[in-house]
């Protein structure tokens, strides 16, 4: 059992895998069900589009809800290159950084 003296650096451990020092990489897309009505799939985008933008305001340091609005949404999409939401999908971002993590 080795002894550390003040002086020496405290060793470093690496991860076993490399790949957890690499960023995070989307999962592969898979196919929407098929048969379900047009309004179902407006909502399941909406929903996915509003995740997307509430996780990105808040690792942005959005505290909540009530300090983001519309114009701010909406200029977060144009960072991340998505399309800019609607006023729904805006109320929906804020609905969702509501929600207790």
């Amino acid at each position: 059992m080795a002894v550390l003296h003040a002086t020496e650096p405290l060793p470093t451990i690496a991860p076993a895998d490399p790949s957890a020092q690499q960023p995070y990489a989307p999962l592969a897309k898979r196919r929407l069900p098929a048969g379900r009505p047009r309004e179902w799939y407006v909502r399941h985008n909406r929903r996915l589009k509003a995740m997307r933008l509430a996780i990105a305001l808040l690792d942005a340091g959005a505290h909540g809800p009530g300090f983001v609005h519309d114009r701010t949404i909406r200029a977060a999409a144009v960072r991340l290159g998505i399309h800019p939401p609607s006023t729904a999908t805006c109320r929906m971002v804020r609905q969702l950084m509501h929600y207790p993590r």
